[in-house]
């Protein structure tokens, strides 16, 4: 890990719970050639930015000679057939998804055709969207961000950083599709470590806010919040009820952190997210997925707030500390 250190001015804008579109592809002129962009649930523009820079880097410019047209399950699954359906109306060039395996399946399960570029956390060889990394054959590739593996990774940093707690939560989510093997990961890590898990599952604002009463009548030590398109719609709320119980929590994106989470561990999401703009970029120009390697992470940031430490009265461990990326101030 890169180590920096600095001071965080302000945080990243709310993400939207409901349809964000950038303004530019509110009114395309017609006739451009189609991106087709899916996501599990909606997304702000810190999401997405990144991505449409990644493609004027390429020379694609949304609005100018391509027209990106966005379509959010808003964290309702069984929708994603028919919004492929949709986009495959449009006739598009190709076919962008975000937020988990789920989108990627349903656009593969829908064509053969055309051409699709993911952005999954979990591998999408064992989910059977390709043939391999190196070569994923038929109509996909893209970039495989390597979150779900991270969750083992998550726990031991958090173990470090809270040495006294025994029994921790862990947050998942049971729409997503890898959650029954997050639970196997989470509870094998948590055994190497000595510590008792107790997970609980939400998938929805009023299920979040069971899952914390529950955490708090179980009186875990400590959260660790998985990998899910869901939960990162719900960055405020979730740093707020770790805030109100004064729950040590790790999370999986830096913008937890700045918002006031105690810490993070991932990869650089926006980083990723310029990737899968250029990847993107090389299909729309005449690459063939099947030839196109995926894409995986190569730098992971471990994120501390210290002033959410002091509140919660927790030294930062001078090992965690000079591994850090970021210690926010």
């Amino acid at each position: 890990m890169r180590r920096r250190r600095f001071v965080a001015c302000a945080g990243w804008g709310a993400v939207a719970t409901t349809l964000w579109t950038p303004r530019r592809a509110r009114a395309q002129p017609a006739g451009l050639p189609v991106i087709a962009f899916l996501g599990s649930t909606a997304a702000g523009p810190e999401m997405t930015r990144p991505f449409v820079d990644g493609l004027a880097e390429a020379g694609l410019e949304d609005g100018r000679n391509v027209s990106i047209r966005y379509r959010w399950a808003d964290n309702r699954l069984d929708r994603l057939p028919a919004l492929v359906g949709e986009l495959l109306q449009l006739n598009p060039a190709l076919i962008v998804t975000i937020g988990g395996i789920a989108p990627a399946a349903a656009a593969k399960a829908a064509t053969t055709t055309v051409p699709i570029v993911f952005e999954v956390g979990r591998d999408p060889v064992a989910s059977g969207l390709v043939a391999g990394l190196d070569r994923p054959g038929g109509n996909l590739t893209g970039v495989y961000m390597l979150t779900a593996a991270l969750n083992a990774k998550r726990l031991e940093l958090l173990h470090e950083m809270v040495p006294r707690a025994t029994t921790f939560g862990a947050l998942i989510n049971p729409a997503n599709v890898g959650a029954r093997m997050a639970e196997s990961e989470l509870s094998a890590a948590a055994a190497a470590l000595g510590m008792d898990p107790r997970i609980v599952h939400a998938g929805n604002d009023a299920e979040i806010d069971a899952a914390f009463a529950t955490f708090a009548t179980q009186r875990i030590e400590a959260l660790i919040v998985t990998n899910d398109a869901y939960f990162n719609t719900r960055r405020d709320k979730l740093v707020a009820l770790t805030t109100r119980d004064a729950l040590p929590a790790i999370f999986e994106w830096r913008e937890f952190a700045v918002r006031g989470g105690l810490m993070s561990y991932g990869t650089d999401f926006a980083d990723v997210m310029r990737q899968l703009g250029g990847h993107v970029a090389r299909v729309y120009k005449g690459a063939k997925p099947a030839d196109l390697p995926v894409l995986q992470p190569t730098r992971f940031k471990l994120v501390i707030n210290e002033r959410t430490a002091r509140t919660l009265g927790l030294p930062i461990p001078p090992a965690i500390r000079v591994r850090a990326d970021e210690v926010i101030r």
